[in-house]
């Protein structure tokens, strides 16, 4: 992969909300440790072993670490995850190689692990979902929608200030029909978010990654082994938090190609479809994501957080998501990208800091100590990023 990526400062692969480097994209590796929670025998009388299950364990909402996307296997230590690879072919023949984390099946989601998501039902607007048919196999036959894997994948941090990069190219990009969301014609007409992996490659070329060393030509740039003789493919994750608890999840497309470059995903045209802004509001099909441009830098700074760090090679930017699955209803693999900028007189009078929930966010841009990127309004910023939720660890 650094063969392919030309960056003038090594990053850590995790999310940015839809302005990620690659380097960012390592959200749940040893360069994000200080997010994820100290243990409980901390300051405790007892060692660790003394304590008994978290309460996660017998009710899912309830604290604790939890796996949301349970259709495979989570890697804390390396933040991956290893879930089904499955094959699909083109109207036209080429194949197609992706993966299911989210639908709006309910039955289904449960059925197979996956994500449920009620929002996707309303991103069926203009191109922002493609349609399917299902085989007599299994398979899917997909009626358009192809992805170039070809790019090189650049991200050149600023001159002057870190963020905006002064490149950032995309190392995949879908065509003008191409989006990770598939509505099965033949099947109940439900959604699927089905990010596309891999495209017009055999099986045969796929097998020699089974053990790593993809070729970033040819598969999405998340991929860290793919394998069609196991049907699995393993995925690096992206630290962020929601509601103040840490998380893990997936980012692979976006619909900008600067947030696309920096997340590592595929720019996905299509996706601009898709109305932003709505939040919550009836027939919304997104929820919101919140970035920091100018948090607190310092590779040992227990406050470190947003794009400057993330792009001078602290870590991950460490964004916070709105809503997930098991503490909100309004869950939705389409984050809309709100960015925040730190005041210069929040800055000096010591304000600045990270932040991990929504609403603490919100309260900082009402009394006007964060605002929108070059002083603008705070709010959306148009990007979306499609990054589903693959494990809770509170």
């Amino acid at each position: 992969m650094l063969d392919r990526i030309r960056l003038t400062v090594v990053i850590t692969l995790v999310l940015v909300v839809g302005i990620t480097a690659s380097a960012y994209a390592q959200g749940g590796g040893d360069d994000d440790d200080d997010f994820a929670p100290a243990p409980p025998s901390i300051g405790a009388d007892v060692p660790l072993t003394y304590f008994g299950p978290a309460p996660s364990q017998v009710q899912k909402e309830l604290i604790g670490p939890y796996q949301l996307l349970k259709s495979g296997t989570v890697d804390l230590d390396a933040g991956t995850t290893t879930i089904p690879l499955y094959r699909g072919q083109m109207t036209t023949g080429e194949t197609v190689w992706f993966v299911l984390t989210d639908t709006n099946d309910e039955a289904n989601a449960a059925a197979l692990g996956l994500n449920f998501s009620a929002k996707l039902t309303y991103a069926d607007v203009g191109n922002g979902v493609r349609t399917a048919t299902m085989e007599g196999d299994g398979s899917l036959t997909f009626e358009a929608g192809a992805v170039d894997f070809s790019p090189e994948h650049i991200v050149v941090p600023g001159e002057e200030a870190p963020f905006p990069p002064s490149e950032a190219q995309p190392g995949s990009v879908g065509d003008e029909f191409y989006t990770p969301l598939v509505k099965v014609v033949n099947a109940g007409g439900y959604i699927y978010n089905a990010p596309v992996v891999a495209y017009n490659v055999d099986a045969d070329t796929l097998n020699q990654f089974c053990e790593g060393g993809a070729d970033y030509s040819l598969v999405h740039d998340k991929v860290v082994s793919i394998c069609p003789e196991d049907a699995t493919v393993t995925l690096q994750l992206t630290a962020g938090f929601s509601f103040a608890r840490p998380v893990l999840y997936l980012s692979t497309e976006a619909n900008n190609p600067v947030p696309a470059a920096l997340e590592g995903a595929t720019y996905t045209p299509a996706l601009a479809d898709v109305p932003v802004g709505r939040d919550d509001s009836a027939f919304s099909a997104v929820e919101r994501i919140f970035l920091f441009v100018n948090g607190p830098t310092g590779v040992d700074n227990p406050q470190r957080q947003g794009l400057y760090s993330a792009l001078s090679g602290e870590g991950g930017p460490l964004n916070v998501l709105g809503g997930i699955p098991t503490i909100a209803t309004d869950y939705s693999p389409l984050w809309d990208v709100n960015a925040g900028e730190w005041t210069q007189e929040a800055i000096d009078l010591g304000y600045r800091s990270r932040l991990t929930e929504e609403f603490a966010i919100l309260g900082f841009a009402e009394q006007g100590w964060i605002t929108g990127p070059g002083g603008a309004p705070y709010g959306s910023t148009g990007f979306i990023v499609n990054c589903p939720i693959v494990w809770r660890f509170l």
